[in-house]
């Protein structure tokens, strides 16, 4: 699938003539769990909790990833609209607007935090071959590439990632390979972890990791054939990558006490080469950040000129990675997971039930400014989610399941009640009573 194709079908449902087999948005989605993000991921929560209970929090976080997908998957092959159109239903014309900006800030973040990986493979590249240690110079020259990659051309970095991905797998398998080599097998969580956290925090932050993709699943599974083919594809993705993935990060993370793949690399004397192989994915990845938020601005303000959103987007990325967001990567993953799970909650809701019986194309014509039934659920959420510490209460000791029940219940209630007021001050229908049959004339 191209992303003129996805372009082609953004303001209605995808034909049904153009869909495809499950498993080819399988392994693309697959593919989102293998990148040095994911790797310090794994690393920092097998520093806090151990080989056992990392491996536990990437298998449960996993089968929630699933769930989520499975339930936006189905949702995007029924009506066969983008997470944009279903956004815009749900929140309303305004409502979408606002989530938009939302959903662009976060890629603006993770392009400063891949920013900062391509800095920190560079910096240790320089560091072997005896050049300056400019970690600063490396992000602004790595967000500068992007920024010019999303200007003239994003489809051949598109095209290159296939290739890198597999080629980081093998990267990342042989890190863990050579560490237990060196070092063997070690299970126990670090006395001083970088990160110190609890097994629901260290599920959270994973779940927060992927949970962008799960809300925004719709724009590639509208395109699979069948709803028993998107749950199957789901099931084919994040169960299986995110553990391998936690795992083979975990192993050299516990057995070497280091989160940070570019530093193993070098400490393993594996060479400057694959430091470049590391960083050039990350280029990839910040190229499809700058062009995915541009086109969320686009949506909400379609009287700026597209370059415009893509230099605001390297300008704000790099101000994060300078401010050292690196450094707080953890909480931002679970900060997301915070924010994030509720958007999908609505849409999916409204599907099963306000637009069940309604035509997708009929049901994202003549919308409201604003729905503020969803944005006030997903913004009282937030707040309560944001409000009350996990340690003080929690329904499920996993901030990021909390915030999804809190947000379905509470726009279940809200859509029930709406109802309910609904039915009770509509005016009484006229009983017409039928008149009695007159005498039959002779």
């Amino acid at each position: 699938m191209t992303a003129e194709a996805s372009d082609q079908y953004s303001h209605g449902p995808v034909p049904g003539d153009v869909t495809m087999a499950g498993w080819r948005v399988a392994l693309i989605v697959a593919s989102f769990s293998i990148g040095q993000p994911d790797f310090l991921n794994g690393a920092q929560n097998a520093l806090a909790l151990g080989l056992g209970s990392a491996v536990g929090a990437a298998l449960l976080a996993a089968t929630v990833l699933c769930l989520g997908c499975c339930f936006t998957a189905v949702v995007s092959v029924a009506t066969r609209l983008s997470t944009y159109l279903l956004v815009r239903r749900s929140f309303g014309i305004y409502g979408a607007a606002l989530i938009n900006i939302v959903l662009a800030l976060i890629q603006y973040c993770q392009f400063g935090i891949n920013a900062s990986f391509i800095g920190e493979a560079m910096v240790e590249a320089a560091k072997i071959n005896g050049f300056t240690e400019n970690f600063a110079f490396f992000v602004v020259l790595g967000s500068v590439l992007a920024g010019i990659s999303t200007l003239i051309g994003i489809r051949a970095l598109e095209r290159l990632a296939l290739v890198v991905v597999p080629v980081l797998a093998v990267i990342f398998i042989t890190v863990a390979a050579l560490a237990l080599w060196h070092d063997g097998l070690v299970t126990a969580p670090s006395a001083h972890p970088p990160m110190p956290m609890p097994f629901g925090i260290a599920v959270t932050s994973i779940v927060g990791a992927y949970m962008l993709a799960v809300v925004t699943m719709p724009d590639l599974s509208r395109y699979i054939r069948t709803k028993r083919g998107a749950i199957g594809s789901m099931a084919l993705s994040f169960p299986i990558a995110t553990p391998l993935m936690m795992t083979t990060a975990a192993l050299p993370a516990l057995a070497t006490g280091e989160s940070s793949v570019s530093k193993l690399i070098v400490s393993l004397g594996l060479g400057t080469p694959l430091l470049f192989v590391l960083a050039l994915p990350m280029l990839t990845v910040n190229a499809a950040n700058l062009y995915s938020g541009g086109l969320a601005l686009g949506a909400t303000f379609p009287k700026v000129r597209g370059w415009m959103f893509t230099v605001l987007g390297a300008v704000i990325g790099t101000g994060f990675a300078l401010w050292g967001i690196l450094d707080h990567f953890i909480p931002f993953l679970v900060f997301l997971s915070m924010i994030v799970p509720p958007i999908a909650a609505i849409y999916v809701i409204d599907a099963f039930v306000l637009f069940r019986d309604t035509d997708a194309a009929a049901s994202i014509r003549d919308l409201p400014a604003v729905r503020w039934e969803a944005i006030g659920v997903w913004l009282g959420s937030v707040a309560i989610i944001l409000a009350v510490p996990p340690d003080r209460f929690t329904l499920t000791t996993v901030p990021a399941l909390d915030a999804t029940i809190i947000a379905a219940a509470g726009y279940a209630i809200v859509l029930k009640a709406g109802a309910f007021w609904r039915a009770r001050n509509a005016p009484p229908r006229k009983t017409v009573r039928r008149s009695e049959p007159g005498p039959v004339q002779e």
